[in-house]
C-alpha cells in the first residue's frame, strides 16, 4: 500500500468554482452543498480523495484519527504476502489444503477477482470460486463451500485443477444485442464443468459448477457500521413496492447469529451470508481460503469425507509415516496449535475495517450531471439505493476485536446498494438465483486499480453496458429504459457511473 491522499483535479476545480463567480458559464447550483456531499462517498471518515492505481488501498481517516495507523500497516501484511506451509516463522500454517495462499491474489489492487478462461488457483488476479451442488442447489457435502484446489504433500487436494473446464459461451437477448440507434453490444456467460476423475473426494451422481468472483473490500467497515433498522426498513420499503425480495433472509430465525448471541440480517457476500464484518467476509477468509488457524479457529476447513479420503491413501500414509487413524484425528482435530496471533488477527481486522472509500470524481460535469438524471430516472435507485447513514457502530458480538476496530458513527455514504437479494434472471444463473445488489462505488476506478473492469458475481460483464443488459427481473423495466436511450444518453449514464 502507498498511502496517497491528494485532492482529485476535478474536486479540486470544483471547490474553485464554488467559491469563485469568475467563471459566468458555470452554474453555481450544480455546486449545492448537497452534490459536494456526495463527493465524499465513504463520509468525512471514511473517503480519500484519491484516483491513482493505489485508491483503494488507502487507510480512511478514521484510521489515523482513531490511533490505528500501525495497526493497520501490520494487518494489512496479512493481505498483502503469502502465507507458507511452514510450522514456524512468520505466516506460517498455510494448509494441508488450501483455496489460495494469499488474500490479495484473489483480490487483485484491493478489488474484484478478474474474469479468466481458465481456473488455476496460483494464476494472479484469478479471484474465482468454485460452486458445486446438487440439483436443488445445496452445496455438496463432501466438499467444503469454498472447494480447495490447492494442497501441502503429500496430501491431496479436493480437486484437481487440470480437470475444470471454463467455456465462455455468446448469448443473444431479446433485443438481438442490438439497441434501436444500430449499435451492437456482446453478451457472455460461462459454463463450467469438472471432469469426475478430478475428485479426491466421493461425489453424487449429478453435480453443477457455477463461478463466484470476489468481490471488492474497500469500504466493508462502513457498511458494516449501517445499522441493522435500516436494512430492515429497506426491505420491508421495497415489498411495498412490489419487489421480488429473498424473504427467508429477513425473518429473526434466520439472522446469522455472533458469538455473543446477538443475531443481525445479512449484508455481505452474494448469499447474504454475513451478516457482521467482524464475523464476516475476511474474519472468516484468513481462516477457510487458506486453513490457518487461530485461536477461535482451531481445526482445519475440510469435510470429513476429504478427511476420511486421505486418511486411507498410501501414498499420504507412506509419505507421512502415520496410520490411517492418526491421519485422520490430525486432519478432524478440534484442538489443532494456533497458527496465527490474536494480536495477528486483531491487526488483519483493523486494516480489513480500516479501508476507505475513494472519493467520487467530475460529478460537476455536465455530462455526468445529465447521467445521473437519467439513472435517477431510469428507477436505477429502487435497487441502487445512493445513500445511507451509519448509526451509532457500537459493535458487541466477538470480544476479541470488541472496541479494537476503527469506527465510523453517524457518517453519510454513497454505496449505490440496497444490499437486497434480487433475481436478475441471468443465462446460467448465480446459486439459487438470489444475488445481492453489488454496490457501485469506486467502481469507474476498477481497471485503474485491478487491471481489470468486469462486472456481475461471475464477471461476465467486460463493461457497465453489458452489465446493465444482463439485468432482469426487477431491474428489467430499467433495463428496457436503458435500451431506447440515444447514444449520447447511454454514454451519460455510464459515464456517471464511472464518476461514483
Amino acid at each position: 500500500m502507498r498511502k496517497i491522499n491528494r485532492l482529485s483535479c476535478s474536486f479540486c476545480l470544483s471547490l474553485l468554482m464554488f467559491t469563485s463567480c469568475e467563471n459566468e458559464n458555470h452554474s453555481t447550483d450544480i455546486l449545492s452543498p448537497e452534490l459536494l456531499e456526495e463527493y465524499y462517498a465513504g463520509g468525512k471518515l471514511g473517503t480519500v480523495f484519491d484516483d491513482t492505481p493505489y485508491a483503494y488501498e488507502q487507510p480512511a481517516p478514521a484510521v489515523e484519527k482513531q490511533g490505528f495507523s500501525i495497526s493497520f500497516k501490520m494487518g494489512e501484511a496479512f493481505f498483502e504476502k503469502t502465507f507458507n506451509s511452514n510450522a514456524t516463522g512468520v505466516r506460517k500454517g498455510l494448509g494441508p489444503v488450501y483455496v489460495r495462499n494469499s488474500c490479495i491474489s484473489c483480490h487483485p489492487g484491493y478489488g474484484h477477482g478478474k474474469r479468466t478462461e481458465q481456473y488455476r488457483a496460483n494464476d494472479f488476479g484469478n479471484g474465482y470460486l468454485l460452486v458445486v451442488t446438487d440439483e436443488n442447489d445445496n452445496y455438496i457435502t463432501t466438499l467444503t463451500g469454498m472447494p480447495q484446489t490447492q494442497a501441502v504433500a503429500p496430501f491431496l487436494p479436493p480437486i484437481n485443477e487440470s480437470g475444470i473446464k471454463i467455456e465462455w459461451k455468446e448469448y443473444h437477448d431479446k433485443y438481438g444485442n442490438t439497441f434501436p440507434d444500430g449499435e451492437k453490444y456482446s453478451l457472455i456467460y460461462p459454463e463450467v464443468t469438472i471432469a469426475r476423475e478430478a475428485f479426491n473426494v466421493p461425489m453424487p451422481e449429478f453435480y453443477k459448477v457455477r463461478l463466484e468472483a470476489t468481490i471488492g473490500i474497500y469500504g466493508t467497515g462502513l457498511i458494516d457500521a449501517i445499522p441493522d433498522d435500516s436494512l430492515l426498513a429497506q426491505f420491508r420499503h421495497e415489498k411495498t413496492l412490489g419487489f421480488v425480495l429473498n424473504d427467508t433472509k429477513y425473518q429473526p430465525e434466520n439472522f446469522i447469529r455472533e458469538i455473543d448471541g446477538t443475531a443481525h440480517p445479512g449484508r455481505f457476500t452474494y448469499g447474504l451470508t454475513r451478516g457482521t464484518l467482524q464475523n464476516g467476509p475476511g474474519a472468516n477468509a484468513i481462516w477457510n481460503i487458506t486453513n490457518v488457524n487461530r485461536s477461535d479457529r482451531k481445526s482445519h476447513y475440510i469435510t470429513e469425507a476429504y478427511a476420511l479420503a486421505m486418511s486411507k491413501h498410501e501414498t499420504v500414509q507412506k509419505e507421512l509415516e502415520k496410520t490411517e487413524i492418526e491421519i485422520y484425528d490430525y486432519l478432524m482435530s478440534k484442538n489443532l496449535p494456533e497458527e496465527m496471533s490474536d494480536e495477528d488477527y486483531i491487526d488483519f481486522m483493523v486494516w480489513h475495517r480500516g479501508l476507505a472509500v475513494p472519493a467520487a470524481r467530475h460529478l460537476d460535469d455536465p455530462v455526468v450531471q445529465k447521467g445521473k438524471k437519467l439513472f435517477y430516472d431510469n428507477g436505477c435507485t429502487a435497487c441502487h439505493r445512493p445513500s445511507w447513514t451509519t448509526g451509532t457502530d457500537n459493535y458487541s458480538g466477538d470480544p476479541m476485536v470488541k472496541e479494537k476496530l476503527p469506527r465510523y458513527p453517524y457518517q453519510k455514504i454513497y454505496p449505490y446498494s440496497d444490499f437486497l437479494q434480487h433475481r436478475l434472471q441471468m443465462a446460467n444463473d448465480i446459486r439459487t438465483g438470489w444475488c445481492r445488489t453489488t454496490p457501485l462505488w469506486g467502481r469507474g476506478l476498477s481497471e485503474k486499480c485491478t487491471g481489470a473492469s468486469e462486472h456481475l458475481h461471475d464477471m461476465r460483464a467486460r463493461n457497465y453496458v453489458e452489465a446493465i443488459m444482463w439485468h432482469g427481473g426487477d431491474a428489467e423495466k430499467s433495463r428496457e429504459k436503458f435500451h431506447k436511450m440515444s447514444k449520447d444518453e447511454r454514454d451519460a449514464l455510464i459515464k456517471f457511473l464511472e464518476s461514483i
